[in-house]
């Protein structure tokens, strides 16, 4: 498939199986030859509420799907990155995973975890030229959030509390993965950058008076 002067495929995959993830690595580095730039932008939240009531099943889905998920493609695309010495890896997080929820925390701890995997592979493959990095969005227009997005009063909330006076679009967090895998990110790595138009700098300062 062409579109806006770039090619396309798509492979089908459930980052819950690691066959369908070997497959999609697979796939593309059939297609392509290497990969360059990956993404890691699937992720799963089974479960709202407190803790203490999570079910075991819940949680480890969540931590299977939002951690482990990442590590599986991470180890199945690194190697030939570095191998020819160049590669970027982003992991979509959450500001979620830097504070506490009393709804969310599942997924918090989940998305805190992919801070650190992101800062451990940025150790382990820095010599070899590959990058990784975090990016933590804030509230954004997307189908995975709407639930949050289209209630009023979650709605308002965030808007109330950014410096900016909206919720993000999905271009807001496109943008910022396009600037750490291209050159102006190049020295970058292990890093977790906050796209969330200031709320939880805002929040922090708040708190803090």
């Amino acid at each position: 498939m062409i579109t806006g002067g770039g090619a396309a495929i798509a492979i089908p995959c459930n980052i819950g199986h690691k066959d369908q993830l070997q497959n999609l690595a697979d796939g593309a580095i059939d297609k392509w030859g290497r990969i360059d730039i990956l993404v890691c932008n699937a992720a799963v939240n089974p479960y709202f509420g407190p803790m203490a009531k999570i079910p075991d099943e819940a949680f480890a889905a969540t931590l299977q799907r939002n951690v482990q998920s990442n590590l599986w493609i991470c180890n199945m695309a690194i190697p030939q990155m570095a191998e020819r010495k160049d590669g970027v890896v982003i992991i979509i997080a959450s500001v979620a995973g830097f504070r506490g929820d009393g709804m969310l925390g599942a997924y918090a701890i989940s998305k805190a975890a992919d801070f650190q995997l992101a800062r451990n592979l940025a150790v382990e493959w820095g010599r070899n030229n590959v990058r990784v990095n975090c990016i933590a969005p804030g509230l954004i227009r997307t189908d995975f959030a709407r639930a949050l997005w289209e209630n009023p009063k979650t709605y308002e909330q965030v808007v109330a509390a950014s410096p900016i006076g909206r919720i993000g679009e999905p271009e807001d967090i496109a943008g910022a993965a396009v600037f750490l895998a291209s050159r102006a990110g190049a020295f970058i790595t292990g890093e977790t950058l906050v796209v969330d138009g200031g709320v939880t700098m805002a929040g922090a300062r708040i708190a803090a008076n």
